[in-house]
């Protein structure tokens, strides 16, 4: 079993940025792939970005240019930075472990909602 555990969160203004993390534990493979997925009312859950074990990482077209995913693989770890926010990224982002074996696990959920 894997849990995800993330963190920061919160309300900012348009053009602001946040940053969010989101520790792994329990038994977590070395080779797998980590990532932010979000979801606004009414609407589907999305891929923000996703990232490789190896490092190679995909992005929705919406974020290119303004979010960068990270990910410590030894402290199993990913983050999200998010620059240039905008009203349209408000939404709950979840934090995604896929190990590669038709499993995958969930965070529980962070809010990030960009508003004046």
């Amino acid at each position: 079993q894997v849990r995800l555990v993330e963190s920061g969160g919160g309300l900012v203004q348009p053009g602001g940025s946040l940053r969010l993390s989101c520790a792994a534990s329990g038994n977590v493979v070395s080779i797998n792939i980590m990532g932010w997925y979000r979801q606004a009312p009414g609407k589907q859950r999305e891929l923000v970005a996703r990232i490789t074990s190896g490092g190679i990482t995909v992005y929705a077209d919406s974020v290119k240019g303004r979010f960068t995913v990270s990910r410590d693989n030894g402290k199993n770890t990913v983050a999200l930075q998010m620059n240039s926010l905008k009203p349209e990224d408000t939404a709950v982002y979840y934090c995604n472990l896929d190990p590669r074996n038709g499993l995958s696990y969930w965070g529980q959920g962070t809010q990030v909602t960009v508003s004046s």
